[in-house]
């Protein structure tokens, strides 16, 4: 299940695990205009965990899910097209 919300300055989306017998820590998906922060409550320690991704990590994040293993750079096939992986 997620939420999502619409805040002055980002769109925070929230991901509620739900469905299996160990259920992780809820997680919040935080848009920026020039980033994305990715937070979860850390248990043990009672306190956030927070990764922070430039837009370029995320649409290499993005790509690297529907992509076998290997090294790749991604590169824009034209002025308007979708960005190609280059392996290498």
């Amino acid at each position: 299940m997620f939420t999502i919300e619409h805040d002055f300055d980002a769109t925070v989306i929230t991901l509620i695990d739900e469905g299996s017998p160990h259920l992780q820590e809820d997680v919040s998906v935080q848009a920026f205009e020039d980033c994305i922060v990715v937070e979860q409550l850390d248990p043990r320690r009672d306190e956030p965990v927070r990764i922070t991704l430039s837009l370029t990590q995320l649409r290499d994040l993005g790509a690297a899910l529907n992509l076998p293993e290997g090294v790749y750079r991604l590169r824009r096939a034209a002025p308007h097209g979708t960005d190609k992986p280059e392996n290498g």
